[in-house]
Protein backbone atom coordinates (compact mmCIF):
# COMPACT_ATOMS: atom_id res chain seq x y z
CA UNK A 1 0.00 0.00 0.00
CA UNK A 2 1.48 3.34 -0.82
CA UNK A 3 -0.36 5.96 1.42
CA UNK A 4 -0.20 10.25 1.14
CA UNK A 5 -0.50 11.82 4.41
CA UNK A 6 -0.84 15.36 4.66
CA UNK A 7 -1.38 17.78 7.60
CA UNK A 8 0.23 20.61 9.50
CA UNK A 9 0.29 23.58 11.03
CA UNK A 10 0.18 23.02 14.48
CA UNK A 11 1.14 19.52 16.47
CA UNK A 12 -2.48 18.99 16.58
CA UNK A 13 -2.39 18.14 13.25
CA UNK A 14 1.45 16.94 12.95
CA UNK A 15 0.87 14.16 15.96
CA UNK A 16 -2.06 12.82 14.32
CA UNK A 17 -0.51 12.35 11.17
CA UNK A 18 2.93 10.48 12.36
CA UNK A 19 0.39 8.06 14.28
CA UNK A 20 -1.35 6.97 11.33
CA UNK A 21 1.74 7.06 9.12
CA UNK A 22 3.66 4.88 12.21
CA UNK A 23 0.60 2.41 11.84
CA UNK A 24 1.06 1.95 8.57
CA UNK A 25 5.12 1.49 9.05
CA UNK A 26 4.65 -1.11 11.19
CA UNK A 27 1.50 -2.94 9.87
CA UNK A 28 3.29 -4.00 7.04
CA UNK A 29 7.00 -3.16 5.86
CA UNK A 30 6.13 -3.08 2.36
CA UNK A 31 3.89 -0.48 3.18
CA UNK A 32 5.25 3.12 1.21
CA UNK A 33 4.55 6.99 3.02
CA UNK A 34 5.08 10.04 1.77
CA UNK A 35 4.25 12.71 4.09
CA UNK A 36 3.17 16.18 2.01
CA UNK A 37 3.54 19.87 4.01
CA UNK A 38 4.35 23.23 3.70
CA UNK A 39 8.26 23.99 3.85
CA UNK A 40 8.14 26.40 6.95
CA UNK A 41 5.29 24.52 9.10
CA UNK A 42 6.19 22.22 12.14
CA UNK A 43 6.03 19.36 9.81
CA UNK A 44 8.60 20.26 7.97
CA UNK A 45 11.05 19.54 11.11
CA UNK A 46 9.48 16.91 12.86
CA UNK A 47 8.37 14.60 10.32
CA UNK A 48 12.19 14.29 8.68
CA UNK A 49 13.24 13.67 12.31
CA UNK A 50 10.66 10.74 12.62
CA UNK A 51 12.13 9.34 9.43
CA UNK A 52 9.17 9.43 6.82
CA UNK A 53 9.99 11.30 3.47
CA UNK A 54 9.10 14.76 3.53
CA UNK A 55 7.46 16.60 0.43
CA UNK A 56 5.87 20.47 0.43
CA UNK A 57 4.33 22.63 -1.13
CA UNK A 58 2.51 26.00 -0.96
CA UNK A 59 -0.62 26.50 0.80
CA UNK A 60 -1.59 29.59 2.43
CA UNK A 61 -4.25 30.26 5.38
CA UNK A 62 -7.85 31.21 4.55
CA UNK A 63 -9.51 34.17 6.64
CA UNK A 64 -12.82 33.95 7.53
CA UNK A 65 -13.53 37.34 5.97
CA UNK A 66 -13.47 38.79 2.81
CA UNK A 67 -10.20 40.24 2.17
CA UNK A 68 -7.63 41.17 -0.04
CA UNK A 69 -4.98 37.65 1.92
CA UNK A 70 -7.74 35.42 0.61
CA UNK A 71 -7.39 36.85 -2.65
CA UNK A 72 -3.96 35.73 -2.24
CA UNK A 73 -4.67 32.59 -0.38
CA UNK A 74 -7.02 31.45 -3.27
CA UNK A 75 -3.88 31.93 -5.88
CA UNK A 76 -1.74 30.17 -3.46
CA UNK A 77 -4.11 27.58 -3.19
CA UNK A 78 -4.15 27.28 -7.00
CA UNK A 79 -0.04 27.10 -7.15
CA UNK A 80 -0.45 24.32 -4.40
CA UNK A 81 -3.04 21.98 -6.44
CA UNK A 82 -0.70 21.86 -8.95
CA UNK A 83 2.44 21.05 -7.42
CA UNK A 84 0.23 17.96 -5.32
CA UNK A 85 -0.66 16.94 -8.34
CA UNK A 86 2.53 16.51 -9.62
CA UNK A 87 3.72 14.96 -6.57
CA UNK A 88 0.78 12.72 -6.50
CA UNK A 89 1.31 11.63 -10.38
CA UNK A 90 4.99 10.77 -8.92
CA UNK A 91 4.11 9.05 -5.98
CA UNK A 92 1.05 7.00 -7.42
CA UNK A 93 -0.79 6.99 -4.13
CA UNK A 94 -2.93 4.15 -3.32
CA UNK A 95 -4.92 6.64 -0.70
CA UNK A 96 -4.28 10.28 0.23
CA UNK A 97 -5.29 10.72 3.98
CA UNK A 98 -5.14 14.70 5.77
CA UNK A 99 -5.71 15.39 9.36
CA UNK A 100 -5.87 18.90 8.70
CA UNK A 101 -4.31 22.40 8.76
CA UNK A 102 -4.13 24.45 5.10
CA UNK A 103 -1.87 22.57 3.63
CA UNK A 104 -4.20 19.57 3.38
CA UNK A 105 -6.49 21.56 0.95
CA UNK A 106 -4.66 21.78 -2.27
CA UNK A 107 -3.29 18.00 -1.56
CA UNK A 108 -6.75 16.16 -1.22
CA UNK A 109 -8.44 17.97 -3.70
CA UNK A 110 -6.00 17.26 -6.50
CA UNK A 111 -6.00 13.50 -5.38
CA UNK A 112 -9.83 14.14 -5.22
CA UNK A 113 -9.76 15.68 -8.65
CA UNK A 114 -7.33 12.61 -9.81
CA UNK A 115 -10.17 9.76 -8.32
CA UNK A 116 -7.60 8.41 -5.93
CA UNK A 117 -9.26 6.99 -2.65
CA UNK A 118 -9.27 10.58 -0.01
CA UNK A 119 -9.50 10.21 3.26
CA UNK A 120 -9.89 12.66 6.27
CA UNK A 121 -9.38 12.89 10.10
CA UNK A 122 -11.21 15.45 12.29
CA UNK A 123 -9.40 15.75 15.40
CA UNK A 124 -11.73 18.66 17.45
CA UNK A 125 -15.28 18.92 17.88
CA UNK A 126 -15.69 21.38 16.45
CA UNK A 127 -14.15 20.94 12.58
CA UNK A 128 -11.95 23.36 11.25
CA UNK A 129 -12.30 25.12 7.86
CA UNK A 130 -10.48 23.18 5.93
CA UNK A 131 -12.11 20.25 6.77
CA UNK A 132 -15.25 21.54 6.34
CA UNK A 133 -14.61 22.18 2.97
CA UNK A 134 -12.68 19.14 1.65
CA UNK A 135 -15.96 16.92 3.19
CA UNK A 136 -17.78 17.51 -0.34
CA UNK A 137 -15.48 16.21 -2.17
CA UNK A 138 -13.59 13.52 -0.14
CA UNK A 139 -14.79 9.82 0.55
CA UNK A 140 -14.54 9.49 3.66
CA UNK A 141 -14.51 11.27 7.25
CA UNK A 142 -13.30 10.20 10.50
CA UNK A 143 -14.14 11.90 14.09
CA UNK A 144 -12.63 11.79 17.00
CA UNK A 145 -15.96 12.81 18.97
CA UNK A 146 -19.46 11.76 18.30
CA UNK A 147 -20.67 15.62 18.88
CA UNK A 148 -18.70 16.66 15.74
CA UNK A 149 -21.56 14.83 13.28
CA UNK A 150 -23.91 17.71 14.24
CA UNK A 151 -21.40 19.74 12.95
CA UNK A 152 -21.15 18.64 9.24
CA UNK A 153 -23.45 19.85 6.41
CA UNK A 154 -26.09 16.86 6.03
CA UNK A 155 -25.28 15.91 2.39
CA UNK A 156 -21.79 14.40 3.90
CA UNK A 157 -22.67 12.70 7.00
CA UNK A 158 -23.15 9.26 5.27
CA UNK A 159 -19.41 9.49 5.46
CA UNK A 160 -18.55 10.30 8.58
CA UNK A 161 -16.90 7.39 11.46
CA UNK A 162 -16.06 7.31 14.66
CA UNK A 163 -12.74 6.65 15.78
CA UNK A 164 -11.09 8.92 17.74
CA UNK A 165 -7.92 10.68 17.99
CA UNK A 166 -4.54 8.43 16.99
CA UNK A 167 -1.94 8.79 19.98
CA UNK A 168 1.87 7.84 19.35
CA UNK A 169 3.36 4.99 20.18
CA UNK A 170 5.63 6.20 22.59
CA UNK A 171 2.95 8.05 25.11
CA UNK A 172 0.89 4.38 25.20
CA UNK A 173 4.15 2.20 26.22
CA UNK A 174 5.68 5.30 28.53
CA UNK A 175 5.77 3.07 31.95
CA UNK A 176 4.76 5.51 34.99
CA UNK A 177 7.17 4.09 36.86
CA UNK A 178 10.16 4.47 35.01
CA UNK A 179 8.98 8.20 34.05
CA UNK A 180 8.78 9.13 37.79
CA UNK A 181 12.37 7.66 38.34
CA UNK A 182 13.73 9.95 35.74
CA UNK A 183 12.02 12.72 37.58
CA UNK A 184 13.51 11.71 40.73
CA UNK A 185 9.89 11.38 42.23
CA UNK A 186 8.70 9.69 45.45
CA UNK A 187 5.99 7.49 45.80
CA UNK A 188 3.70 10.51 47.48
CA UNK A 189 5.27 13.27 45.55
CA UNK A 190 2.61 15.52 43.11
CA UNK A 191 3.67 16.34 40.37
CA UNK A 192 2.24 18.93 37.84
CA UNK A 193 2.41 19.06 34.05
CA UNK A 194 1.79 22.75 32.84
CA UNK A 195 1.90 23.74 28.84
CA UNK A 196 -0.28 25.29 26.75
CA UNK A 197 0.26 23.52 23.66
CA UNK A 198 2.90 23.24 21.18
CA UNK A 199 3.14 27.28 20.93
CA UNK A 200 2.31 28.01 24.30
CA UNK A 201 -0.31 30.12 25.68
CA UNK A 202 -0.11 33.28 27.18
CA UNK A 203 -2.75 33.36 29.82
CA UNK A 204 -1.27 30.29 31.24
CA UNK A 205 2.22 31.80 31.52
CA UNK A 206 0.93 34.82 33.40
CA UNK A 207 -1.68 32.44 36.07
CA UNK A 208 1.19 29.21 36.33
CA UNK A 209 3.81 32.38 38.20
CA UNK A 210 1.52 32.34 41.04
CA UNK A 211 1.41 28.61 41.49
CA UNK A 212 5.18 28.95 41.14
CA UNK A 213 5.47 31.47 43.21
CA UNK A 214 3.17 29.41 45.66
CA UNK A 215 4.98 26.05 45.56
CA UNK A 216 8.34 27.10 45.01
CA UNK A 217 10.31 24.99 47.21
CA UNK A 218 7.69 22.80 47.88
CA UNK A 219 9.54 19.40 48.21
CA UNK A 220 6.65 17.18 47.97
CA UNK A 221 5.34 19.06 44.89
CA UNK A 222 7.06 19.44 41.51
CA UNK A 223 6.04 21.63 38.72
CA UNK A 224 7.44 21.20 35.24
CA UNK A 225 6.30 23.86 32.89
CA UNK A 226 6.36 24.45 29.30
CA UNK A 227 6.22 28.18 27.97
CA UNK A 228 6.69 27.24 24.10
CA UNK A 229 9.61 28.56 22.49
CA UNK A 230 8.31 32.27 21.25
CA UNK A 231 7.15 32.86 24.91
CA UNK A 232 9.66 31.75 26.78
CA UNK A 233 12.48 34.66 26.96
CA UNK A 234 9.51 37.07 27.96
CA UNK A 235 8.69 34.23 30.63
CA UNK A 236 11.88 33.88 32.46
CA UNK A 237 12.53 37.59 33.05
CA UNK A 238 9.53 37.38 34.60
CA UNK A 239 10.80 34.84 36.92
CA UNK A 240 14.33 35.95 37.21
CA UNK A 241 13.74 37.81 40.72
CA UNK A 242 12.07 34.37 42.39
CA UNK A 243 15.10 32.43 43.34
CA UNK A 244 13.11 29.23 41.98
CA UNK A 245 14.27 25.75 43.49
CA UNK A 246 15.18 22.40 42.37
CA UNK A 247 11.01 21.21 42.63
CA UNK A 248 10.28 23.80 39.26
CA UNK A 249 11.50 23.44 36.05
CA UNK A 250 11.06 25.61 33.27
CA UNK A 251 11.47 24.23 29.50
CA UNK A 252 10.83 26.38 26.12
CA UNK A 253 9.32 23.24 24.31
CA UNK A 254 9.26 19.34 25.46
CA UNK A 255 10.44 16.94 23.23
CA UNK A 256 9.89 13.88 25.46
CA UNK A 257 6.06 14.51 26.13
CA UNK A 258 5.28 10.73 26.67
CA UNK A 259 8.12 10.66 30.17
CA UNK A 260 5.98 13.81 31.50
CA UNK A 261 2.93 12.63 30.75
CA UNK A 262 3.09 9.65 32.46
CA UNK A 263 4.86 10.44 35.25
CA UNK A 264 1.84 13.11 35.93
CA UNK A 265 -0.45 13.21 38.96
CA UNK A 266 -2.25 16.77 37.25
CA UNK A 267 -1.75 18.14 33.95
CA UNK A 268 -2.85 21.84 33.49
CA UNK A 269 -3.42 22.78 29.65
CA UNK A 270 -4.97 23.92 26.62
CA UNK A 271 -7.66 22.22 25.43
CA UNK A 272 -6.21 20.81 22.09
CA UNK A 273 -7.80 17.67 20.40
CA UNK A 274 -4.69 15.74 20.59
CA UNK A 275 -3.82 16.90 23.86
CA UNK A 276 -7.31 15.40 25.51
CA UNK A 277 -6.37 12.15 23.59
CA UNK A 278 -2.81 11.98 25.15
CA UNK A 279 -4.26 12.76 28.93
CA UNK A 280 -7.22 10.32 28.48
CA UNK A 281 -4.66 7.46 26.95
CA UNK A 282 -3.07 7.52 29.80
CA UNK A 283 -5.54 8.65 32.25
CA UNK A 284 -4.45 11.56 33.93
CA UNK A 285 -6.66 14.07 36.05
CA UNK A 286 -6.33 17.35 34.16
CA UNK A 287 -7.21 21.21 34.43
CA UNK A 288 -7.88 22.91 31.10
CA UNK A 289 -7.70 25.98 29.35
CA UNK A 290 -9.62 26.35 26.14
CA UNK A 291 -7.70 28.97 24.03
CA UNK A 292 -10.56 31.29 23.29
CA UNK A 293 -8.50 32.53 20.17
CA UNK A 294 -9.23 29.38 18.63
CA UNK A 295 -11.24 28.85 15.22
CA UNK A 296 -14.53 28.50 16.15
CA UNK A 297 -13.81 28.06 19.76
CA UNK A 298 -13.60 24.52 19.36
CA UNK A 299 -11.19 24.11 22.19
CA UNK A 300 -13.82 24.79 24.42
CA UNK A 301 -16.16 21.98 23.19
CA UNK A 302 -13.57 19.56 23.59
CA UNK A 303 -13.01 20.51 27.94
CA UNK A 304 -16.72 20.63 27.87
CA UNK A 305 -16.42 16.86 26.57
CA UNK A 306 -14.06 15.68 29.51
CA UNK A 307 -15.91 17.83 32.31
CA UNK A 308 -19.19 16.48 31.74
CA UNK A 309 -17.70 13.16 32.59
CA UNK A 310 -15.36 14.49 35.28
CA UNK A 311 -12.22 13.61 33.78
CA UNK A 312 -11.23 17.39 33.51
CA UNK A 313 -11.63 20.94 35.59
CA UNK A 314 -12.29 23.97 33.08
CA UNK A 315 -11.41 26.80 33.16
CA UNK A 316 -12.43 29.68 30.65
CA UNK A 317 -8.91 32.30 29.82
CA UNK A 318 -11.24 35.36 30.60
CA UNK A 319 -11.73 33.82 34.06
CA UNK A 320 -8.04 32.46 34.63
CA UNK A 321 -5.77 34.06 37.28
CA UNK A 322 -3.26 32.59 39.11
CA UNK A 323 -5.21 32.20 42.50
CA UNK A 324 -8.08 30.63 40.14
CA UNK A 325 -5.92 27.86 38.77
CA UNK A 326 -4.36 27.58 42.78
CA UNK A 327 -7.41 26.75 43.90
CA UNK A 328 -8.29 24.09 41.39
CA UNK A 329 -5.16 22.65 41.69
CA UNK A 330 -5.12 22.21 45.77
CA UNK A 331 -9.07 20.67 45.39
CA UNK A 332 -7.72 18.23 43.24
CA UNK A 333 -4.25 17.74 45.37
CA UNK A 334 -6.47 17.73 49.06
CA UNK A 335 -9.07 14.45 48.51
CA UNK A 336 -6.79 11.41 46.89
CA UNK A 337 -10.58 9.88 46.25
CA UNK A 338 -11.17 13.21 43.87
CA UNK A 339 -7.43 12.73 41.97
CA UNK A 340 -7.85 8.43 41.63
CA UNK A 341 -12.12 9.30 40.50
CA UNK A 342 -10.77 12.17 37.85
CA UNK A 343 -7.46 9.40 36.65
CA UNK A 344 -10.06 6.80 36.35
CA UNK A 345 -12.90 8.86 34.18
CA UNK A 346 -9.65 10.53 32.06
CA UNK A 347 -8.54 6.68 31.31
CA UNK A 348 -12.28 5.34 30.65
CA UNK A 349 -12.50 7.99 27.80
CA UNK A 350 -8.92 6.90 26.27
CA UNK A 351 -9.13 5.32 22.84
CA UNK A 352 -6.23 2.68 22.02
CA UNK A 353 -7.47 1.22 19.25
CA UNK A 354 -7.83 4.44 16.82
CA UNK A 355 -5.22 3.61 14.46
CA UNK A 356 -6.55 -0.25 13.86
CA UNK A 357 -9.38 1.73 13.02
CA UNK A 358 -8.03 4.12 10.56
CA UNK A 359 -5.87 1.47 8.81
CA UNK A 360 -8.88 -0.85 8.56
CA UNK A 361 -10.74 1.92 6.50
CA UNK A 362 -8.06 2.80 4.75
CA UNK A 363 -7.83 -0.63 3.36
CA UNK A 364 -11.84 -0.55 2.95
CA UNK A 365 -11.29 2.36 0.85
CA UNK A 366 -8.64 0.88 -1.09
CA UNK A 367 -10.53 -2.35 -2.30
CA UNK A 368 -13.71 -0.29 -2.75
Amino acid sequence: MRVLITGGGTGGHINPALAIAQKVKTQDSSNVILYVGTKTGMESELVPKEGFEFKYVTAKYLQRKISLENIKTIFASLKGVMEASKIIKEFKPDIVVGTGGYVCGPVVLAAALKRIPTMIHEQNVFPGITNKMLSKVVDSIAISFSEAEKYFPNNVKHKLFLVGNPVRKDILTASRKTSRLDYKLKINDIFIYSFGGSGGQVSLNNAIIEVIKKYNGIDNIKILHVTGKRLYENFMKQIENLNIKDNIEIIDYMFDAPTALSASDIVIGSAGAITIAEITAIGVPSILIPKTYTAENHQEYNARALEKKGAAKVILEKDLSGEKLISEIEEIMSNKITLKTMALNSKKLGNLDVENKIYEAMQNLINR
